[in-house]
């Protein structure tokens, strides 16, 4: 794995001799042909299939839903169909053609109503992705997983599937014993040794799934295996989704000890020629919530430019990156996102230089790395886990966190955090309720230690209580 600061040791050594100082590879860009507005998205082109895919893909798991009070759908549930519809409408009009979804997104809907909104438009015009989802280990044997295909298609209304991703691989679990099984057993388990990839790629070589690929999280040693067969000739991956952000290029390892700087993950799919698409440009929105200090930096540098415009152009830049995910529950996200990207302006390596600072001042902020993903949840004791840790970091980005009940501002921050903590998260989800059955830890992508987390949480709640005072 590479640090930062070793990085231009491993330029000067040759591995990847035509990268800039900066690291990153700058791609050939093509502008798509231009909406009614004007705007033209950039397109990148898979060297597999020839498929010009627009730079912003859209991710299809934080769908809009209904207003409050509104009667869920008898088809798509709690889901704003209507509203998918027309953002999906929005995004096809702006050069945004590929949809990513997965079995397991939105409550098990988020296919069914991506398939809705995408049936209405002529099927050559967009690429759909989805994923075998297969994480229960009810799930593992080949019947199981080769349902969950076909369901996909059902759900998706649709013959054949443009990407087709093995899920999560990396990512640990328990066996029917409940026995822990690291990331790298379960990959094997879950797509290996019951004979799953093997008919994927029967069914690619039947048309109907187009490109074949794999999105990682957790054990390296999974990513590394699934790399290892593709050298061998077994298996031909035609892209790779990872995370990639300008606060994990360099950081990720150092945040969480078992994370893998994007960097690395990169470089390795770049010199075998794989497209990579990426998720959590963002990170789970963290990376567009920067607290005032960041702000102000960043605003300085580009008073007209948008703080998340900054990682999206980030994620964009690197040679090989196909398309750059962003799950966009709201119009404007969708909007913003689009304009971004049309064209993209490629990130120079002084800013990239200025990227690497503002991820260092993020990183002294020692925030716990949550995306907000949901894999972790349902916990079987009801704790809204994404909501604990979203308070938590949001204190510690407004400067609400206090350490010491001697200094001028612990009244009102402590207020700010106790009384923030009760608005945000009902008192029987809060962190308190958690036994540490470490059900939830296996399903991190961020690989985060989750009860370990949650006590901590716990634990500066109770010291903030116990040091008294009116609220």
């Amino acid at each position: 794995m590479i640090s930062r600061r070793n990085f231009l040791k491993y330029l000067a050594g040759g591995a990847a001799a035509a990268t800039p100082a900066s690291g990153l590879l700058f791609n050939a860009c093509s502008p798509s042909k231009k909406a009614e507005d004007g705007t033209s998205m950039t397109t990148r082109t898979n060297p597999n299939t020839g498929d010009v895919v627009g730079l912003l893909g859209y991710g299809m798991m934080r769908l809009p839903q209904l207003p409050e009070g509104t009667p869920d759908d008898p088809q798509t549930g709690p889901f704003d169909q209507e509203m998918i519809n027309r953002q999906v409408d929005y995004a096809l009009e702006h050069g945004v053609n590929y949809f990513d979804t997965a079995p397991v997104y939105c409550r098990g809907l988020s296919e069914r109503c991506t398939g809705i909104a995408l049936k209405r438009h002529p099927r050559d015009k967009y690429f759909i992705a989805t994923k075998l989802s297969n994480f229960g280990n009810d799930q593992w044997p080949l019947e199981a997983s080769q349902a969950m295909f076909e369901n996909s298609l059902k759900e998706l209304q649709t013959e054949y599937v443009d990407y087709l991703l093995l899920h999560s691989t990396g990512g640990g679990g328990r066996d029917a014993e409940g026995n822990d099984l690291s990331g790298l057993e379960v990959c094997q388990r879950r797509f290996l040794d019951n004979g799953l990839t093997d008919w994927l790629f029967e069914q690619k070589s039947a048309g109907r799934i187009r490109n074949m690929g794999f999105s990682w999280h957790g054990d390296y040693r999974a990513f590394e295996l699934l790399l290892k067969l593709h050298d061998e000739g077994r298996y031909h991956w035609d892209f790779v989704q990872i995370e990639l952000n300008y606060l994990d290029w360099f950081y990720a390892n150092e945040i969480n000890k078992s994370n893998v700087d994007a960097v690395t993950l990169y470089n390795e799919l770049h010199k075998r020629g794989i497209p990579a698409v990426i998720m959590e440009p963002l990170l789970g929105g963290r990376l567009a919530n920067v607290n005032d200090d960041v702000t102000a930096e960043l605003k300085q540098r580009d008073p007209e430019a948008t703080i998340a415009s900054w990682a999206f152009r980030f994620a964009g830049t690197p040679e090989g990156v196909l398309t750059v995910l962003s799950g966009m529950t709201f119009m404007e996200h969708l909007k913003e996102n689009v304009k971004t990207y049309s064209p993209l302006r490629p990130v120079s390596e002084e800013e990239h230089e200025f990227l690497m600072h503002i991820a260092e001042v993020i990183y002294g902020q020692k925030e716990i790395p949550c995306t907000a993903c949901q894999y972790c949840m349902p916990c079987p004791y009801g704790i809204d886990i994404p909501a604990n840790f979203a308070h938590f970091n949001r204190c510690i980005r407004e400067g609400n966190t206090p350490q010491s009940s001697g200094t001028p501002t612990y009244r009102r921050q402590r207020r700010a955090f106790l009384v923030g903590y009760d608005r945000s998260v009902p008192r029987l989800r809060q962190a308190s309720h958690c036994i540490g059955c470490n059900q939830c830890t296996s399903h991190c992508p961020q690989q985060i230690n989750i009860p370990r987390e949650l006590q901590r949480i716990d634990a500066y709640v109770e010291k903030l209580k116990q040091e008294g005072g009116t609220l």
